[in-house]
């Protein structure tokens, strides 16, 4: 194993500011990151990193391998919700079960553009349509654990509003921008690209540095009340991803060849969404507890992707 990867990844500035970040919520300082400020930072990422992944499709010429990864994308996100929600339901009730599962069905958005960083720090660059298949992959997990809670669910005072549940998940903002982005990307010719390159390229490491200080805070203080919950939610945040990285890293060789895609398959598969996810639960699925379902994703999951995740994917990609 080359456990330079690891070791590069745990010294990495971004993620140095996110541990920063937990150890002044333990530190019981004033630090934090504006509620503005940081919704902005986030939407600069996801406008960045569509806006960059346009330009690279534009010199992307579709092929059927691209077309089967769109497939195998969608896939990942309709399967993964499947087995984690009868895993889940072991433990928790329906509610809880059906929002975890699409929590790790669907993606994390930073998790991605942490990724992309991780490539370029390993002299690699992110295939454009990988952005559309990331973008692709957040709503079938979403649908797919609605429609679990309500074939369980014998509650009858709460149904599910389907309809309204499948137009916020393809309407979300952070789907909507990071879509759109690409599409701009992907129209506007070169030299027009030129004149936003300091901000799309030259500023994202420092905002995304900045984000992941934001992100730490975040976790940190939600940390001590998801403790309350057992060790069930901490091992399930910490295994699936991991199993579900690795298992679809070693898949995604049947779909491409490509060390970068199969690395962003890996991610993708591992990651779990802690933005659009707990926005439809809310609307849908008021009874499940955002104090389980958003920690594991943020606090345990996240954490666990970016330090012993990234490494041991790409060390999979690379070797199989």
């Amino acid at each position: 194993m080359n456990y330079n990867l690891l070791i590069d990844n745990l010294t990495n500035p971004a993620l140095l500011f996110f541990v920063l970040g937990v150890f002044a919520v333990y530190l019981k300082s004033d630090l934090e990151i504006p509620e503005n400020s940081s919704k902005f930072i986030s939407l600069y990422l996801l406008f960045a990193i569509g806006f960059k992944g346009g330009q690279e499709l534009s010199h992307e010429v579709f092929t059927i391998e691209i077309g089967w990864s769109m497939l195998f994308g969608v896939s990942i996100s309709s399967v993964i919700p499947l087995y984690s929600f009868f895993i889940l339901k072991r433990k928790l009730n329906v509610f809880d079960a059906g929002a975890i599962a699409a929590a790790y069905g669907s993606v994390s958005a930073v998790t991605f553009v942490t990724a992309v960083s991780y490539l370029e720090s390993q002299q690699l660059s992110l295939h454009g349509h990988m952005v559309a298949i990331m973008a692709l992959m957040e709503s079938p997990a979403i649908i797919i654990g609605l429609i679990l809670i309500s074939i369980f669910n014998k509650d009858e005072s709460n149904k599910i509003n389907k309809r309204s549940v499948i137009h916020h998940s393809f309407t979300n903002g952070s789907v909507l921008l990071i879509l759109g982005s690409l599409i701009i990307g992907y129209v506007a010719n070169a030299k027009q690209a030129e004149g936003i390159k300091p901000f799309t390229n030259d500023l994202f490491k420092g905002f995304l540095a900045i984000f992941l200080l934001d992100m730490g805070i975040t976790s940190g203080r939600k940390l001590k009340a998801f403790f309350s919950f057992g060790w069930f939610p901490i091992i399930f945040a910490i295994l699936i991803p991991l199993f579900n990285g690795s298992i679809f890293a070693i898949l995604s060789s049947f779909v491409t060849q490509d060390i970068t895609n199969r690395f962003i398959f890996a991610i993708l598969a591992a990651s779990a969404s802690y933005i659009a996810v707990p926005a439809a639960m809310k609307i849908s699925v008021p009874k499940a507890n955002p104090g389980l379902f958003l920690p594991m994703a943020l606090a345990v999951t996240f954490p666990i992707n970016i330090t012993i995740g990234m490494p041991l994917y790409f060390i999979i990609v690379q070797n199989t």
